[in-house]
Parts: C-alpha cells; structure tokens; sequence
C-alpha cells in the first residue's frame, strides 16, 4: 500500500469514529476490520481492568456511574471493565484463573509507586499496547495497604504506580484512574480531549 493510499485510509478511519459533537469516538474496526486498526495501530483486543478490593465488592457508591462512563468511553479504544473482590488474597486467584496468552500485566496503586503525569501514563499504557499484552489491571489496594506478597508480583510485570502523595478514598481513585485511563486512550490517538494542560 502507498503513502496516499495509507493516507486516505487513515483519514477514512479517524472520521468512521467521529459520533457526535461531543468528539467521542464511533464503532471501531468499522472500517479498518474488526478487532484491530491497521490506520492508527488500535490493538481493541486488550483488556484493561480496573479493580479494587473492598468489604462489599459488589457494592455501588456515589461515584459508581463517572466510573462506569468513563470505562465505556474506553471502549471504543480496548475491552475495559471493573472487578471488586473481598481480599487481597480473591485479586490474586482471580488473576491465576484469568491467565491469556501472555500474562496479566499488574499494575497496583500505592503511595511508594512511580508518580506519572497522563503524557508519560499514556506512553505507558501504549508500549504495553504495543508489546501485545492482552490483559492490564489497575488494582486498588485494600485499606491496610498491599501485602509484600502482591507488591512483589506487580513488580514482576506492571508494577507500582501512584496517583500522588495525597491518599484517596477508594471511590475517588476508582474515578481518577478511570478517568486517566480514558485520557490516555484519547492522548495516544490523538483526540482533542487532552489539550495538554
């Protein structure tokens, strides 16, 4: 396929996205085929989780449904849900059963982690794009805070990250991390969402 050619799809494939004045994004692979996008690299076989350990996993709070709208705007970029679990101990056998193709890439949030603004998040998130991970968790922490045990295992693969030095509650970093998962999809294909400041 030649440049102009290359051109043309892309620029085919950015306006099949476009939905509503809004500027969220349409039906991906509509257009470049279904599950991946040869014009802008989209790879929407990934799984990006967004998990937290809690008394009552299964429980819903204020902020439940900004999560919930932030994780579906995700969806147009990478296959993307919320798990809760009652342990530490739940995460980890979760993790064991869920198993792909390449292994889980673990990212824990806690204080003692790498602090990154949502450019270098993005880049983060798109090398493990790139490299083929099929599966990322974002996992918050139970209150006591994450075992050696679990630290340890994050930092076999995605390891430590942290929001800043300010704790939060469980719900406000659900949010925030929701929210920042979305941007960094929105950084890496370019969309207007993220103006940089």
């Amino acid at each position: 396929m030649g440049t102009r050619e290359y051109e043309n799809m892309y620029i085919v494939c950015i306006k099949s996205r476009i939905r509503d004045s809004m500027g969220r994004f349409g039906n991906f692979g509509a257009v470049c085929g279904a599950g991946s996008c040869a014009c802008c690299g989209m790879l929407l076989s990934m799984q990006v989780t967004l998990a937290h350990i809690g008394a009552r996993p299964g429980s819903r709070d204020g902020l439940d449904a900004l999560v919930q709208t932030y994780l579906e705007r995700c969806s147009q970029f990478a296959r993307c849900r919320t798990e809760g679990f009652r342990s530490e101990e739940a995460l980890l056998e979760w993790l064991e059963k869920h198993q792909g193709r390449t292994p889980v890439v673990v990212t824990l949030l806690d204080s003692r982690g790498r602090q990154m603004n949502s450019e270098d998040f993005a880049g983060w998130l798109g090398s493990r794009r790139d490299e083929g991970s099929q599966h990322v968790l974002f996992a918050i922490g139970p209150a006591s805070g994450w075992s050696e045990a679990a630290r340890k295992r994050a930092s076999a693969s995605g390891g430590l990250l942290s929001l800043g030095p300010m704790t939060l509650a469980h719900a406000l970093a659900r949010l925030v991390m929701a929210e920042q998962i979305y941007r960094a999809f929105t950084i890496l294909t370019g969309h207007p969402y993220h103006s940089g400041h």
